[in-house]
């Protein structure tokens, strides 16, 4: 009885024993699994992207943010994104173990009603700052390239002066009371935040990603005081130069619509207001984009009395100061639309909300060339334009220069896209630097009238790309990777807006603004795949994505 009981005894152990190394060994098999990535599913056939947003940067010797040179003669070389060629001038992905080849017509599956009204907004913020910090860290948006050669800078610094020299680089004031006297030299250590701005525009862009300027270029831009303020001459609507003491300047745009308030729908196009939000969700929006083509712009409370009236030497702007019935400040100078009592520019009771865009740098340096776009609208209520009535229009733009050679035509459809997803319709015209001549970006200035309406999309905005079937391949890489739940880019650009100063007073875009950016976004990538996939039924081989990847 006793061995019996042994027997039983060593039969339980021997079972416990089994028992506790079959779950440490699968215990070990389900580890690995644990530690599986917990990414989102992605739309059918963006393993180019899913292998783009895994790639290791460091193995391709990408890293954080470029210090600022100690001396101007030292360019940014570092600059990530700096073009070189006729092409973009962009390097092999090679480096970082990827195939930049895709499907002809990958198909385009993301999430449209983004909207978040039932949730917390704060939240939804700083979701997205995460989401923005990622997509700028993105190989996309951090492409090695070689140093920019001297002749592709738009502006130089003078030589160091002689002693006898000295006094003519002193920038003095006639009034000291107002400006403070600059003593600037060839070191960017003595240069204020616009100076340092213009001596960064290159042939391919108007600042680097990552622009360790930039903080102290939009700070300037939202607290220095305001030593004068006079009209811009030009324009349909009201508009007014900035000056700072450190003789900086800025384009202000004032609030004219709330930011929930869609455009009168019987308005035509050249009769809309110019929105200051606009202005500063294009900036934004064209960064996120990883264009860099739109001058830095902030929102800013301007005091209408103490900023404005108080300052300015513009005797007609002066004249056009009153108070209204309920004790607010307004005036309405003097422009083509918009410029009387009854669409005046009123504080609350003295502060007005408003853009300021820097300027570029002065006719005088650095000319500039204003050019038609070949897609301009008629301008007219009863007329058409010719690319509306003629279905081969796009043929006979390719064969005109400045578009029959070089980048012109990607780089107008880099614009169009711009222009569709903040569905503005007023691109009249485009300037580049006459320095660079034919061969370098599309300034896209003037965006005022952009954002007007969210419950409605305009796709001849779209007609370029519609008629020629071209972009570039980088941009179509780019909006493929803000459709992806990891970088939408309503979330991206919620989380780029929140940065502004007047994002405290209220969100610079709706809701509404943001989901209809998802939208639209789709809608591009739509026509890319009906190109691709029209060319590929005619026969032809895949020329609809010009291919600035070496």
């Amino acid at each position: 009885m006793l061995h019996m009981r042994c027997r039983s005894r060593t039969i339980c152990l021997s079972l416990a024993f089994i028992t506790i190394s079959l779950h440490l060994l699968l215990a070990l098999v389900s580890l690995p699994i644990y530690h599986q990535s917990c990414d989102p599913p992605l739309p059918p056939r963006t393993h180019i992207l899913r292998d783009l947003a895994h790639t290791n940067y460091t193995s391709v010797g990408i890293s954080g943010l470029a210090e600022p040179p100690t001396d101007t003669t030292q360019r940014d070389s570092s600059n990530k994104d700096a073009n070189k060629d006729a092409k973009g001038h962009v390097q092999t992905l090679s480096g970082v173990g990827i195939s930049v080849k895709e499907s002809k017509y990958a198909s385009v599956d993301m999430p449209v009603n983004v909207g978040r009204y039932g949730t917390n907004r704060a939240e939804s913020v700083e979701s997205g700052l995460t989401k923005l910090e990622a997509l700028f860290d993105h190989p996309l948006y951090n492409m090695p390239a070689p140093p920019i050669p001297e002749e592709d800078w738009l502006l130089k610094v003078q030589p160091k002066a002689k002693a006898s020299e000295k006094s003519s680089q002193m920038w003095v004031s006639a009034s000291q009371a107002d400006y403070v006297d600059g003593q600037w030299n060839s070191s960017s250590n003595s240069h204020p935040p616009w100076l340092r701005f213009h001596l960064g525009i290159s042939r391919w862009q108007l600042y680097p990603h990552r622009d360790p300027n930039m903080d102290a270029l939009t700070q300037q831009l939202a607290t220095h005081r305001i030593v004068s303020a006079v009209q811009k001459s030009g324009g349909t609507q009201l508009k007014l130069v900035m000056s700072f003491p450190n003789y900086g300047q800025a384009m202000f745009k004032p609030m004219k619509q709330e930011r929930d308030e869609e455009t009168n729908s019987d308005l035509y196009y050249f009769s809309d207001f110019e929105r200051h939000n606009a202005e500063i969700a294009a900036f934004h929006l064209d960064r996120v984009l990883g264009y860099r083509r739109i001058p830095p712009v902030v929102g800013r409370l301007v005091d209408v009395v103490k900023e404005i009236k108080d300052v300015t030497t513009d005797r007609k702007l002066a004249r056009t100061f009153f108070t209204s019935p309920v004790g607010n400040v307004c005036f309405y100078g003097q422009c083509s639309y918009y410029c009387s009592t009854e669409h005046a520019v009123c504080g609350r009771p003295r502060d007005l909300e408003a853009s300021l865009a820097v300027m570029l740098p002065d006719l005088s340096l650095a000319v500039r060339r204003s050019w038609r776009s070949p897609w301009r609208r008629s301008y007219s209520r009863s007329k058409l334009a010719k690319w509306e009535s003629e279905p081969d229009y796009c043929s006979t733009v390719t064969k005109t220069p400045p578009f029959n050679k070089g980048t012109r035509l990607v780089d107008f459809i880099d614009l169009v896209i711009l222009d569709f997803l903040m569905s503005n319709m007023d691109r009249h015209h485009y300037e580049t630097f006459e320095k660079f001549g034919n061969n370098t970006f599309l300034v896209h200035l003037d965006n005022g009238r952009a954002f007007g309406r969210h419950s409605k999309d305009e796709p001849s905005i779209l007609a370029p790309l519609e008629q020629c079937c071209r972009i570039r391949r980088t941009t179509w890489l780019r909006l493929r990777l803000l459709s992806l739940p990891q970088y939408r880019l309503s979330d991206v650009m919620r989380a780029s807006l929140s940065h502004d100063p007047l994002h405290s007073v209220a969100p610079l875009l709706s809701e509404p603004h943001l989901a209809a950016l998802d939208r639209r976004l789709k809608t591009v990538l739509e026509t890319v795949s009906r190109c691709q996939k029209r060319q590929s039924e005619d026969g032809g081989d895949d020329g609809v994505l010009y291919d600035d990847i070496a």
